[in-house]
């Protein structure tokens, strides 16, 4: 994967963490019923997307990685 589509996918993986952060702190409305999309954990799944994709573009853009 290029610089820039690492880039443009973590653009989008960060606002959808963002939306779904926003969408998991709203309120219950028991009158509407459950809710039947776990906004949390895709809060936390795209946040650990997102650290790949940024290790990633670190590597792309000439980072050294640690040899163990």
């Amino acid at each position: 994967m290029t610089l820039t589509v690492t880039l443009i996918i973590a653009g989008a993986v960060l606002a959808l963490a963002v939306f779904a952060g926003w969408r998991g702190a709203l309120p219950s409305n028991p009158a509407k019923g459950v809710r039947m999309v776990p906004w949390r954990l895709i809060m936390l799944m795209s946040g650990a997307a997102l650290m790949l994709l940024l290790i990633h573009a670190a590597t792309l853009l000439g980072m050294p990685q640690r040899p163990y």
